[in-house]
Formats: C-alpha cells, sequence, structure tokens
C-alpha cells in the first residue's frame, strides 16, 4: 500500500520537521554519560542545513538544535521546484547519495522526518 503524501504545498509551503538520535545518544554537547564533549557537532548541523538548503528548492526559516535532536522550519520554494527537470532533480539526488561523500556521511546522522 502506498504512503499517503506528507507534503501538500495546496495547504502550507511551511512544514516543522524533527530528526532526533536514538539510544541517547548525543548530538552535541557533553554527554554526562559518557563524559565525551560533541560540541563540535552543532556547527556540522548548522552548516548541513545550509548546503541542504541550496540544493533542494527549500528555504531554512528557523531551526533548533538540542543534546540530542534538532527542530527545523523550512519553506518549500514551489518556484524553484517547479523549475526543476526530473533529470536535475535526480542528479541533485544522487550528489545526496553518493557513498562516502562528506555529505552523505554527514546526512547519516541528520536525517530530516516529516510529521
Amino acid at each position: 500500500m502506498v504512503r499517503r503524501p506528507y507534503v501538500s504545498l495546496q495547504a502550507t509551503p511551511y512544514y516543522h520537521c524533527i530528526g532526533r538520535c536514538v539510544r541517547r545518544v548525543f548530538l552535541w554537547g557533553k554527554d554526562h554519560f559518557s563524559g565525551q564533549v560533541f560540541s563540535h557537532r552543532k556547527a556540522w548541523v548548522v552548516e548541513r542545513l545550509a548546503e541542504l538548503s541550496e540544493v533542494f528548492a527549500m528555504s531554512v526559516c528557523a531551526y533548533a538544535v538540542m543534546s540530542n535532536h534538532y527542530h527545523v522550519v523550512l519553506h518549500v520554494e514551489r518556484e524553484a521546484a517547479e523549475k526543476l527537470s526530473e533529470e536535475e532533480v535526480l542528479r541533485r539526488w544522487r550528489i545526496e547519495k553518493t557513498p562516502n561523500s562528506k555529505s552523505n556521511i554527514l546526512s547519516r546522522c541528520l536525517r530530516v522526518t516529516l510529521p
């Protein structure tokens, strides 16, 4: 059975997305269980959001990076998206999914899930 679409641009071009870590793993900050500090990861998240907004037809309106999850408010740039050919969409998708690329390695940690 096919899933129903999550995005309806007729309803709204704005989407609040949440990504979280599993098994009490820390995304950034000090992990009180292990004592390790992962402060450098917050910059990764912010950098990754900027990269993805350039590749895909979306703008980042707001974001918040917590210790084990993040929130992002995205605006779908409808006019820009409609100008992209199927070939261009596939090309951009392949760039993001190239194994062992810097962006793909980081994207394994930063999967955006839509409500």
